[in-house]
Protein backbone atom coordinates (compact mmCIF):
# COMPACT_ATOMS: atom_id res chain seq x y z
CA UNK A 1 0.00 0.00 0.00
CA UNK A 2 2.61 2.40 1.03
CA UNK A 3 4.08 3.23 -2.55
CA UNK A 4 5.65 6.30 -3.58
CA UNK A 5 4.05 8.29 -7.01
CA UNK A 6 6.71 9.49 -9.40
CA UNK A 7 9.90 7.69 -7.40
CA UNK A 8 12.92 9.52 -9.34
CA UNK A 9 14.42 7.17 -12.06
CA UNK A 10 17.12 7.64 -14.93
CA UNK A 11 14.89 7.69 -18.75
CA UNK A 12 16.59 5.49 -20.96
CA UNK A 13 15.51 4.58 -24.21
CA UNK A 14 14.40 1.31 -23.75
CA UNK A 15 12.41 2.37 -20.76
CA UNK A 16 10.54 4.87 -22.66
CA UNK A 17 9.85 2.13 -25.56
CA UNK A 18 8.51 0.02 -23.11
CA UNK A 19 5.74 2.17 -21.46
CA UNK A 20 2.41 2.58 -23.55
CA UNK A 21 2.20 6.10 -25.57
CA UNK A 22 -0.94 6.52 -23.61
CA UNK A 23 1.05 6.59 -20.24
CA UNK A 24 4.31 8.41 -21.73
CA UNK A 25 1.80 10.78 -23.26
CA UNK A 26 -0.06 11.65 -19.81
CA UNK A 27 -0.38 15.58 -18.99
CA UNK A 28 2.41 16.80 -16.82
CA UNK A 29 0.59 20.31 -15.94
CA UNK A 30 -2.87 21.58 -16.13
CA UNK A 31 -1.79 23.46 -19.50
CA UNK A 32 -1.12 20.40 -21.14
CA UNK A 33 -4.15 18.62 -19.80
CA UNK A 34 -6.63 18.00 -22.44
CA UNK A 35 -10.62 18.65 -22.11
CA UNK A 36 -12.47 19.25 -19.02
CA UNK A 37 -12.70 22.68 -18.85
CA UNK A 38 -15.92 22.93 -16.61
CA UNK A 39 -14.29 21.77 -13.87
CA UNK A 40 -10.66 22.75 -14.87
CA UNK A 41 -11.20 26.04 -17.25
CA UNK A 42 -9.31 29.30 -15.83
CA UNK A 43 -11.00 29.89 -12.53
CA UNK A 44 -12.76 27.17 -12.23
CA UNK A 45 -12.72 25.67 -7.97
CA UNK A 46 -10.57 22.40 -8.92
CA UNK A 47 -7.85 24.49 -10.71
CA UNK A 48 -7.67 27.18 -7.70
CA UNK A 49 -7.72 24.23 -5.09
CA UNK A 50 -4.91 22.84 -7.20
CA UNK A 51 -2.68 25.60 -7.85
CA UNK A 52 -2.57 26.55 -3.70
CA UNK A 53 -1.69 23.06 -3.06
CA UNK A 54 -5.62 23.00 -1.12
CA UNK A 55 -7.18 20.36 -2.61
CA UNK A 56 -10.11 18.71 -0.09
CA UNK A 57 -11.00 15.25 -0.39
CA UNK A 58 -12.49 14.29 -3.76
CA UNK A 59 -14.53 11.83 -5.99
CA UNK A 60 -13.12 12.10 -9.70
CA UNK A 61 -15.58 10.19 -11.69
CA UNK A 62 -16.78 9.55 -15.38
CA UNK A 63 -15.84 7.04 -18.17
CA UNK A 64 -12.37 5.98 -18.93
CA UNK A 65 -9.87 7.45 -20.57
CA UNK A 66 -10.79 10.98 -19.72
CA UNK A 67 -8.28 11.95 -17.33
CA UNK A 68 -8.82 11.42 -14.06
CA UNK A 69 -5.51 9.57 -13.37
CA UNK A 70 -3.94 11.49 -15.03
CA UNK A 71 -4.89 14.91 -13.11
CA UNK A 72 -4.50 13.01 -9.78
CA UNK A 73 -0.47 12.46 -10.91
CA UNK A 74 -0.50 16.27 -11.65
CA UNK A 75 -2.03 17.19 -8.24
CA UNK A 76 0.59 14.29 -6.97
CA UNK A 77 3.38 16.65 -8.67
CA UNK A 78 2.42 19.71 -7.34
CA UNK A 79 1.55 18.85 -3.85
CA UNK A 80 3.91 19.68 -0.73
CA UNK A 81 2.21 16.67 0.88
CA UNK A 82 2.67 13.09 1.47
CA UNK A 83 1.47 11.28 -1.80
CA UNK A 84 0.05 7.30 -1.22
CA UNK A 85 -1.46 5.94 -4.25
CA UNK A 86 -3.59 1.92 -3.85
CA UNK A 87 -6.49 0.61 -5.67
CA UNK A 88 -9.10 -0.88 -4.38
CA UNK A 89 -9.06 -3.92 -6.22
CA UNK A 90 -5.96 -4.57 -4.22
CA UNK A 91 -5.91 -3.39 -0.73
CA UNK A 92 -7.99 -4.35 2.45
CA UNK A 93 -8.80 -2.61 5.61
CA UNK A 94 -5.42 -3.90 7.57
CA UNK A 95 -4.18 -2.02 4.45
CA UNK A 96 -6.21 0.82 4.51
CA UNK A 97 -5.40 1.17 8.55
CA UNK A 98 -1.84 1.13 7.89
CA UNK A 99 -2.13 3.63 5.96
CA UNK A 100 -3.97 5.53 8.02
CA UNK A 101 -1.67 4.91 10.94
CA UNK A 102 1.53 5.95 8.78
CA UNK A 103 -0.59 9.47 7.84
CA UNK A 104 -1.18 9.96 11.64
CA UNK A 105 2.83 9.72 12.59
CA UNK A 106 3.76 12.05 9.75
CA UNK A 107 1.34 14.82 10.57
CA UNK A 108 2.66 14.47 15.12
CA UNK A 109 6.36 14.25 13.27
CA UNK A 110 6.49 16.65 10.58
CA UNK A 111 2.90 18.13 10.12
CA UNK A 112 2.85 16.55 6.46
CA UNK A 113 -0.32 16.24 5.33
CA UNK A 114 -1.09 12.96 3.24
CA UNK A 115 -3.48 12.53 0.57
CA UNK A 116 -4.41 8.85 -0.13
CA UNK A 117 -5.42 7.97 -3.94
CA UNK A 118 -7.65 5.15 -3.91
CA UNK A 119 -8.10 3.92 -7.47
CA UNK A 120 -11.76 2.11 -8.47
CA UNK A 121 -12.90 2.93 -5.19
CA UNK A 122 -16.42 1.57 -6.03
CA UNK A 123 -14.54 -1.53 -5.62
CA UNK A 124 -14.71 -0.96 -1.92
CA UNK A 125 -17.36 -2.48 0.32
CA UNK A 126 -19.38 -0.44 2.77
CA UNK A 127 -16.81 -1.48 5.67
CA UNK A 128 -13.78 -0.42 3.69
CA UNK A 129 -15.25 2.60 2.78
CA UNK A 130 -16.17 3.13 6.49
CA UNK A 131 -12.55 2.59 7.81
CA UNK A 132 -11.91 5.93 5.61
CA UNK A 133 -14.89 7.73 7.01
CA UNK A 134 -13.25 9.55 10.41
CA UNK A 135 -10.17 10.07 9.12
CA UNK A 136 -11.25 11.68 6.21
CA UNK A 137 -13.42 13.94 8.82
CA UNK A 138 -10.50 14.57 10.92
CA UNK A 139 -8.51 15.70 7.72
CA UNK A 140 -6.01 13.12 9.05
CA UNK A 141 -5.70 12.07 5.04
CA UNK A 142 -7.25 13.60 2.67
CA UNK A 143 -9.14 11.42 -0.15
CA UNK A 144 -8.71 11.30 -4.07
CA UNK A 145 -11.37 8.29 -4.85
CA UNK A 146 -11.21 7.60 -8.57
CA UNK A 147 -14.34 5.46 -10.56
CA UNK A 148 -15.95 5.09 -13.75
CA UNK A 149 -18.95 4.31 -11.74
CA UNK A 150 -21.97 6.64 -10.34
CA UNK A 151 -20.55 7.44 -6.99
CA UNK A 152 -23.92 8.15 -6.14
CA UNK A 153 -24.61 4.19 -6.18
CA UNK A 154 -20.99 3.02 -5.07
CA UNK A 155 -19.91 5.51 -2.58
CA UNK A 156 -21.07 5.72 1.06
CA UNK A 157 -23.25 9.10 1.68
CA UNK A 158 -21.27 9.96 4.11
CA UNK A 159 -18.28 9.91 2.55
CA UNK A 160 -19.58 11.64 -0.54
CA UNK A 161 -21.00 14.30 1.93
CA UNK A 162 -17.28 14.75 3.43
CA UNK A 163 -16.01 14.71 -0.65
CA UNK A 164 -16.72 17.10 -3.50
CA UNK A 165 -17.42 15.52 -6.75
CA UNK A 166 -16.16 16.15 -9.86
CA UNK A 167 -17.76 14.45 -13.60
CA UNK A 168 -15.60 14.17 -16.16
CA UNK A 169 -16.68 13.77 -19.54
CA UNK A 170 -15.51 11.83 -22.72
CA UNK A 171 -13.12 14.06 -24.59
CA UNK A 172 -15.23 15.56 -27.86
CA UNK A 173 -13.16 16.12 -31.04
CA UNK A 174 -11.27 18.72 -30.36
CA UNK A 175 -9.47 17.66 -27.04
CA UNK A 176 -8.95 14.43 -28.82
CA UNK A 177 -7.51 15.87 -32.02
CA UNK A 178 -5.07 18.02 -30.01
CA UNK A 179 -3.83 15.05 -27.99
CA UNK A 180 -3.14 13.82 -31.49
CA UNK A 181 -1.01 16.46 -32.51
CA UNK A 182 0.88 16.53 -29.15
CA UNK A 183 1.65 12.52 -29.36
CA UNK A 184 2.77 13.38 -33.13
CA UNK A 185 5.14 16.19 -32.63
CA UNK A 186 6.85 14.61 -29.61
CA UNK A 187 10.34 13.44 -30.32
CA UNK A 188 11.05 12.58 -26.64
CA UNK A 189 7.91 10.87 -25.04
CA UNK A 190 5.86 10.72 -28.36
CA UNK A 191 5.87 9.62 -32.04
CA UNK A 192 7.64 12.58 -33.18
CA UNK A 193 10.95 10.79 -34.73
CA UNK A 194 8.49 8.73 -37.15
CA UNK A 195 7.53 11.46 -39.14
CA UNK A 196 3.74 10.69 -39.31
CA UNK A 197 1.54 11.57 -42.34
CA UNK A 198 -1.83 11.40 -41.12
CA UNK A 199 -4.66 11.49 -43.68
CA UNK A 200 -7.77 13.58 -42.95
CA UNK A 201 -10.07 10.79 -42.58
CA UNK A 202 -7.88 8.44 -40.47
CA UNK A 203 -7.64 10.99 -37.77
CA UNK A 204 -11.42 11.59 -37.99
CA UNK A 205 -11.93 7.75 -37.67
CA UNK A 206 -9.51 7.41 -35.01
CA UNK A 207 -11.27 10.17 -33.06
CA UNK A 208 -14.67 9.24 -33.63
CA UNK A 209 -14.21 5.41 -33.06
CA UNK A 210 -12.55 6.69 -29.80
CA UNK A 211 -15.79 7.33 -28.26
CA UNK A 212 -14.20 10.00 -25.70
CA UNK A 213 -11.29 7.87 -24.70
CA UNK A 214 -7.75 9.48 -24.69
CA UNK A 215 -6.09 5.86 -23.62
CA UNK A 216 -7.71 4.09 -26.54
CA UNK A 217 -7.31 7.02 -29.04
CA UNK A 218 -3.38 7.07 -28.16
CA UNK A 219 -3.28 2.94 -28.01
CA UNK A 220 -4.56 2.73 -31.32
CA UNK A 221 -2.37 5.57 -32.98
CA UNK A 222 0.90 3.74 -31.16
CA UNK A 223 -0.08 0.58 -32.69
CA UNK A 224 -1.03 1.88 -36.15
CA UNK A 225 2.54 4.40 -36.42
CA UNK A 226 4.89 1.81 -34.60
CA UNK A 227 3.71 -1.68 -37.15
CA UNK A 228 3.40 0.71 -40.05
CA UNK A 229 6.36 0.28 -43.08
CA UNK A 230 8.36 3.56 -42.90
CA UNK A 231 11.55 5.01 -43.73
CA UNK A 232 13.51 7.78 -42.36
CA UNK A 233 13.29 9.84 -45.57
CA UNK A 234 9.71 8.84 -46.08
CA UNK A 235 8.45 8.53 -42.36
CA UNK A 236 4.75 6.70 -41.62
CA UNK A 237 1.96 7.39 -43.98
CA UNK A 238 -1.35 6.57 -41.74
CA UNK A 239 -4.06 5.85 -43.92
CA UNK A 240 -7.32 4.78 -42.79
CA UNK A 241 -7.13 1.36 -43.77
CA UNK A 242 -4.26 1.72 -40.73
CA UNK A 243 -6.98 3.30 -38.67
CA UNK A 244 -8.99 0.53 -38.92
CA UNK A 245 -6.94 -1.83 -38.12
CA UNK A 246 -5.83 -0.19 -35.32
CA UNK A 247 -8.99 -0.64 -33.78
CA UNK A 248 -9.87 -3.50 -35.07
CA UNK A 249 -13.29 -2.12 -36.66
CA UNK A 250 -14.43 -0.53 -40.18
CA UNK A 251 -15.69 2.74 -40.64
CA UNK A 252 -19.19 2.91 -41.16
CA UNK A 253 -19.97 5.26 -43.70
CA UNK A 254 -22.58 8.08 -41.92
CA UNK A 255 -22.74 11.33 -41.45
CA UNK A 256 -24.11 12.14 -38.20
CA UNK A 257 -24.77 15.99 -38.94
CA UNK A 258 -26.07 15.44 -42.37
CA UNK A 259 -29.16 13.67 -44.26
CA UNK A 260 -27.60 9.91 -43.54
CA UNK A 261 -28.49 10.55 -39.86
CA UNK A 262 -31.85 11.41 -40.49
CA UNK A 263 -32.28 8.70 -43.02
CA UNK A 264 -30.54 5.86 -40.82
CA UNK A 265 -33.39 7.29 -37.86
CA UNK A 266 -35.95 7.16 -39.79
CA UNK A 267 -35.90 3.95 -41.35
CA UNK A 268 -34.90 2.78 -37.65
CA UNK A 269 -38.48 4.40 -36.53
CA UNK A 270 -40.30 3.07 -39.66
CA UNK A 271 -39.04 -0.79 -38.71
CA UNK A 272 -40.59 -0.62 -35.34
CA UNK A 273 -43.05 0.93 -36.25
CA UNK A 274 -43.85 -1.61 -39.21
CA UNK A 275 -43.19 -4.54 -36.74
CA UNK A 276 -39.64 -5.71 -38.03
CA UNK A 277 -37.85 -6.42 -35.52
CA UNK A 278 -34.73 -7.01 -37.69
CA UNK A 279 -34.18 -4.25 -39.90
CA UNK A 280 -34.81 -1.89 -36.55
CA UNK A 281 -32.13 -4.03 -34.86
CA UNK A 282 -30.09 -3.21 -37.90
CA UNK A 283 -29.84 0.17 -38.06
CA UNK A 284 -29.83 0.89 -34.25
CA UNK A 285 -26.78 -1.00 -34.24
CA UNK A 286 -25.11 0.55 -37.39
CA UNK A 287 -25.77 4.09 -35.72
CA UNK A 288 -24.13 3.28 -32.64
CA UNK A 289 -21.28 1.67 -34.31
CA UNK A 290 -20.84 5.41 -35.74
CA UNK A 291 -20.98 6.75 -32.88
CA UNK A 292 -24.52 8.05 -32.44
CA UNK A 293 -25.54 9.05 -29.15
CA UNK A 294 -27.32 5.93 -27.15
CA UNK A 295 -30.02 8.48 -25.37
CA UNK A 296 -30.81 9.66 -28.51
CA UNK A 297 -31.99 6.31 -29.74
CA UNK A 298 -33.85 5.25 -26.19
CA UNK A 299 -35.57 8.67 -26.76
CA UNK A 300 -36.69 7.42 -30.00
CA UNK A 301 -37.90 4.43 -28.81
CA UNK A 302 -39.85 5.75 -26.25
CA UNK A 303 -41.77 7.94 -28.92
CA UNK A 304 -42.53 4.83 -31.26
CA UNK A 305 -44.00 3.22 -28.13
CA UNK A 306 -46.09 5.74 -27.33
CA UNK A 307 -47.09 7.04 -30.99
CA UNK A 308 -47.34 3.63 -32.45
CA UNK A 309 -47.67 1.13 -30.02
CA UNK A 310 -50.09 3.16 -27.66
CA UNK A 311 -52.82 1.49 -25.62
CA UNK A 312 -52.63 -1.85 -27.68
CA UNK A 313 -49.70 -2.51 -25.18
CA UNK A 314 -49.11 -0.02 -22.60
CA UNK A 315 -46.01 -2.01 -20.98
CA UNK A 316 -44.06 -0.65 -24.18
CA UNK A 317 -43.33 3.05 -22.83
CA UNK A 318 -42.51 1.42 -19.90
CA UNK A 319 -40.12 -0.93 -21.46
CA UNK A 320 -38.62 1.77 -23.40
CA UNK A 321 -38.37 4.26 -20.43
CA UNK A 322 -36.65 1.30 -18.44
CA UNK A 323 -33.96 0.98 -21.15
CA UNK A 324 -33.45 4.84 -21.40
CA UNK A 325 -32.84 4.64 -17.25
CA UNK A 326 -30.60 1.79 -17.97
CA UNK A 327 -28.76 3.77 -20.53
CA UNK A 328 -28.00 6.27 -18.27
CA UNK A 329 -27.02 3.95 -15.29
CA UNK A 330 -25.32 1.15 -17.07
CA UNK A 331 -23.34 3.52 -20.15
CA UNK A 332 -21.68 1.88 -23.50
CA UNK A 333 -20.81 -0.57 -24.47
CA UNK A 334 -23.50 -2.81 -22.33
CA UNK A 335 -26.25 -0.41 -22.77
CA UNK A 336 -26.61 -1.28 -26.46
CA UNK A 337 -28.50 -4.37 -24.17
CA UNK A 338 -31.67 -3.00 -22.74
CA UNK A 339 -31.93 -0.62 -25.80
CA UNK A 340 -31.64 -4.07 -27.96
CA UNK A 341 -34.65 -5.77 -25.51
CA UNK A 342 -36.83 -2.40 -26.07
CA UNK A 343 -36.58 -2.13 -29.80
CA UNK A 344 -37.65 -5.89 -30.39
CA UNK A 345 -40.51 -5.39 -27.58
CA UNK A 346 -41.78 -2.31 -29.58
CA UNK A 347 -41.47 -3.86 -32.92
CA UNK A 348 -43.01 -6.94 -31.90
CA UNK A 349 -46.06 -5.28 -30.00
CA UNK A 350 -49.71 -4.68 -31.42
CA UNK A 351 -49.68 -1.57 -32.65
CA UNK A 352 -52.11 1.54 -32.60
CA UNK A 353 -51.51 5.38 -32.95
CA UNK A 354 -55.22 5.75 -31.99
CA UNK A 355 -54.04 8.12 -28.52
CA UNK A 356 -52.12 9.65 -31.49
CA UNK A 357 -54.69 10.72 -33.24
CA UNK A 358 -56.82 11.39 -30.00
CA UNK A 359 -54.08 14.19 -29.14
CA UNK A 360 -54.51 15.50 -32.70
CA UNK A 361 -58.02 15.72 -32.45
CA UNK A 362 -57.64 17.74 -29.01
CA UNK A 363 -55.70 20.35 -30.63
CA UNK A 364 -58.05 20.54 -33.61
CA UNK A 365 -60.63 21.05 -31.46
CA UNK A 366 -58.80 23.67 -29.50
CA UNK A 367 -58.13 25.29 -31.91
CA UNK A 368 -61.17 25.09 -34.10
CA UNK A 369 -63.89 25.14 -31.52
CA UNK A 370 -65.48 27.49 -29.77
CA UNK A 371 -63.40 27.15 -26.04
CA UNK A 372 -65.42 25.72 -23.75
CA UNK A 373 -65.78 25.94 -19.72
CA UNK A 374 -65.21 23.97 -16.86
CA UNK A 375 -68.84 23.17 -15.27
CA UNK A 376 -69.16 25.01 -11.85
CA UNK A 377 -69.39 21.39 -10.46
CA UNK A 378 -65.78 20.54 -11.48
CA UNK A 379 -64.19 23.26 -10.00
CA UNK A 380 -61.96 23.75 -7.61
CA UNK A 381 -63.56 23.75 -3.87
CA UNK A 382 -61.25 24.21 -1.31
CA UNK A 383 -60.37 27.74 -1.86
CA UNK A 384 -61.56 30.94 -0.22
CA UNK A 385 -64.96 31.38 -1.14
CA UNK A 386 -65.41 28.93 -3.58
CA UNK A 387 -68.69 27.36 -1.65
CA UNK A 388 -70.44 30.85 -1.77
CA UNK A 389 -70.15 30.69 -5.38
CA UNK A 390 -71.23 26.98 -6.19
CA UNK A 391 -67.96 25.58 -6.69
CA UNK A 392 -68.29 21.52 -7.20
CA UNK A 393 -71.62 21.75 -5.85
CA UNK A 394 -73.55 18.40 -7.04
CA UNK A 395 -69.80 16.74 -8.02
CA UNK A 396 -70.94 12.87 -8.14
CA UNK A 397 -67.84 10.62 -6.88
CA UNK A 398 -67.38 8.18 -9.06
CA UNK A 399 -66.33 5.55 -6.68
CA UNK A 400 -69.58 6.03 -4.84
CA UNK A 401 -71.02 3.91 -7.54
CA UNK A 402 -71.56 0.85 -9.08
CA UNK A 403 -68.47 -0.39 -11.27
CA UNK A 404 -67.16 3.28 -10.33
CA UNK A 405 -68.30 4.87 -12.83
CA UNK A 406 -71.25 7.52 -12.92
CA UNK A 407 -72.62 9.71 -15.62
CA UNK A 408 -71.95 13.64 -15.21
CA UNK A 409 -71.07 16.46 -17.10
CA UNK A 410 -66.97 16.66 -17.67
CA UNK A 411 -67.05 19.54 -20.49
CA UNK A 412 -69.68 20.91 -22.91
CA UNK A 413 -70.31 19.94 -26.08
CA UNK A 414 -68.86 16.56 -25.61
CA UNK A 415 -67.28 15.01 -28.99
CA UNK A 416 -65.48 11.88 -29.63
CA UNK A 417 -61.89 12.46 -29.98
CA UNK A 418 -60.27 8.74 -28.90
CA UNK A 419 -61.15 5.88 -30.50
CA UNK A 420 -59.20 2.77 -29.41
CA UNK A 421 -58.44 0.29 -32.28
CA UNK A 422 -59.05 -3.36 -32.64
CA UNK A 423 -55.12 -3.93 -31.37
CA UNK A 424 -54.12 -5.70 -28.39
CA UNK A 425 -55.03 -4.71 -24.67
CA UNK A 426 -57.06 -1.48 -26.43
CA UNK A 427 -59.91 -3.72 -27.38
CA UNK A 428 -60.29 -4.32 -23.80
CA UNK A 429 -60.05 -0.55 -23.31
CA UNK A 430 -62.44 -0.09 -26.31
CA UNK A 431 -65.28 -2.46 -24.85
CA UNK A 432 -65.08 -0.62 -21.38
CA UNK A 433 -65.03 2.55 -23.33
CA UNK A 434 -67.79 1.60 -25.06
CA UNK A 435 -70.12 0.63 -22.24
CA UNK A 436 -69.46 4.08 -20.47
CA UNK A 437 -70.22 6.03 -23.41
CA UNK A 438 -73.54 3.93 -23.76
CA UNK A 439 -74.43 4.55 -20.49
CA UNK A 440 -73.80 8.35 -21.48
CA UNK A 441 -75.64 8.60 -24.23
CA UNK A 442 -78.27 7.36 -22.65
CA UNK A 443 -78.49 9.42 -19.50
CA UNK A 444 -78.17 12.14 -21.93
CA UNK A 445 -81.47 11.26 -24.21
CA UNK A 446 -83.51 10.54 -20.50
CA UNK A 447 -82.46 14.07 -19.46
CA UNK A 448 -83.83 15.55 -22.66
Amino acid sequence: MQTELFESSKDTNTAVENTPLARRMAPRSIDEFAGQAEILGPGKLLRRAIAADRVSSVIFFGPSGTGKSALARIIAERTGAHFDETNAVLVGIPDIRRSIEQAKLRRIASGKKTILLVDEIHHFNKTQQDALLPDVEKGTITLIGITTENPYFYVNKALLSRSTMFEFKSLDAASLSSIIDRALSDSQRGLGLYRVQMDDDARAHLIDRSLGDARRLLNALEIGVVSTAHTAQDGVHFTLKVAEESLQNKMISYDKSGDEHYDHISAFIKSMRGSNPDAALYWMTKMLAAGDDPRFLARRIIICASEDVGNADPRALMVATSALAAVEFVGMPEAKIPLAQAVTYVACAPKSNAAYIALHNAENALVNDSPRSVPIHLKDATGDGASKFGHGVGYQYPHDFPGHFVEQEYWPNPTVLYEPSDQGYEVTIGERLSRWRRKSSSATDNKK
